[in-house]
């Protein structure tokens, strides 16, 4: 793998992640030279604030995993509310699609908080001709539901989005162009044939995506007054948009097609953050997969490599409590690093994706905060295969599974077949 990171080299691409402008200069001046990461020692998951050990699967569960829970709700995602007072869902429209492999169902469901509401637009993909219930992939996605199918029956979402107008959307605002521009992402048929359903969302109708000091979005609907201000540990959109992912997991629940116990949660980029963050509060997710979710994701902060803890909160101050902004330039301080977060997990499937052009996302980074987590699930009895990083396009497939794909920041096929392959192996055992 050294081999691979010398070779790599960083070509700036605006994809789904949406990297604002003022982003490049801070890229030409990161860090994507490993002789200069610092020294760094890794908070130990298994030794608990009182300082003991922890040494079953007992005492994780009991009185080690709260604790790291705390902190990260605490010190970097904020803390969440729990559901809101009344929620209603309302079938939009039913019917078969994509030539009668699968139903199309679109759901709206709605939250309201006193007098305040909020709608999430769901579109679910049930394979036909499947014993049901059938499993599922969770995902948000980045332009509208639309976005991923080139269906012209999906409803096209109204909501503030961020403009690209290569991907037709201008003025904020999804039009017509704009369907089917991220079906490459989503390959829809690939995933129904092997028997699974999809169930998406945008992620801009949980919270839309730009800092105004948490005004807006679900936020705004558990906002105590229009003067309150967010307190320190209070949640920002990744914590906004993980939350959304258990309302949606909460619809789930009561579809007869599809088997609730077998949701997979996927995410990529900051989407990537914001399933790992999910599927670490909410154990209903069966499985959780990490694409490309570098800095506030898989990849360790301490290391400094590519997006650092400073560069994230300055360029996407919205995306995380403000506590979490006193470890700018000094991740040494942090109570927690990721390989905790991903611990959280334990013992559920989970799979970590890097891509070799993709070093803002550190993907050395995103394999060791892995393999660190390793200690946990080997309380539950599990053995790792994630001891040494592998070659390019050479996926460790298990329990805790990990690929680097050639390419750069993005989802791809190769990522989907790893993904299918591995979801085969492990969600038909439960």
């Amino acid at each position: 793998m050294k081999n691979i990171l010398s070779v790599m080299f960083f070509i700036p691409v605006v994809c789904l992640c949406f990297y604002p402008v003022t982003l490049w200069a801070q890229q030409s001046e990161t860090n994507y030279d490993e002789s200069k990461v610092p020294e760094y020692t890794l908070p130990d998951p298994l030794v608990s604030t009182d300082g003991t050990r922890v040494t079953d699967a007992a005492t994780w569960v009991e009185k080690r995993r709260p604790e790291i829970l705390q902190l990260f709700n605490e010190q970097m995602y904020g803390k969440a509310p729990c559901q809101a007072e009344k929620v209603f869902y309302s079938t939009i429209e039913e019917s078969n699609a994509l030539d009668g492999l699968a139903k199309r169902k679109q759901v709206t469901l709605m939250f309201r908080q006193g007098q305040k509401e909020l709608s999430i637009a769901l579109l679910l993909y049930i394979p036909n001709n499947r014993p049901h219930p059938v499993p599922a992939f969770l995902g948000l996605n980045f332009s509208g539901n639309h976005s991923i199918s080139n269906d012209p029956e999906i409803r096209l979402n109204t909501n503030w989005m961020r403009p690209n107008k290569e991907k037709g959307i201008v003025e904020n605002r999804a039009s017509e162009a704009s369907r089917g521009t991220a079906a490459s992402r989503w390959p829809l048929t690939k995933i129904l044939q092997r028997g699974y359903a999809i169930a998406a969302a945008y992620y801009g109708d949980i919270d839309p995506d730009y800092d105004d000091g948490f005004q807006n979005g679900v936020h705004s609907l558990f906002r105590k007054s229009e003067l309150s201000i967010p307190a320190e540990d209070e949640w920002g959109s990744i914590s906004a948009w993980a939350w959304g992912l258990s309302r949606i997991m909460d619809y789930l629940e009561t579809e007869d097609e599809i088997d609730h116990r077998r949701i997979v949660v996927m995410g990529h980029s900051r989407l990537g953050k914001t399933a790992l963050w999910a599927g670490a509060q909410d154990k209903r997710f069966a499985m959780v997969i990490s694409n490309n979710s570098g800095c506030g994701g898989a990849a360790l902060s301490r290391r400094s490599y590519g997006e650092t803890v400073g560069v994230i909160n300055k360029s996407f101050p919205h995306w995380f409590c403000k506590n979490f902004k006193q470890y700018n330039d000094q991740e040494h301080l942090l109570p927690m690093d990721q390989h905790m977060l991903l611990a959280l997990i334990a013992p559920r499937p989970l799979y970590v994706a890097s891509a070799e052009e993709d070093r803002w996302a550190d993907p050395r980074g995103e394999f060791l905060a892995l393999k660190h987590a390793a200690s946990v699930y080997r309380l539950f009895g599990m053995d790792s295969m994630v001891e040494h990083i592998p070659e390019a396009n050479q996926p460790l497939i298990g329990r805790l599974s990990y690929h680097i794909r050639s390419g750069k920041h993005a989802v791809t096929d190769y990522d989907w077949e790893q993904y299918l392959k591995w979801a085969d192996q492990f969600i038909t055992n439960r």
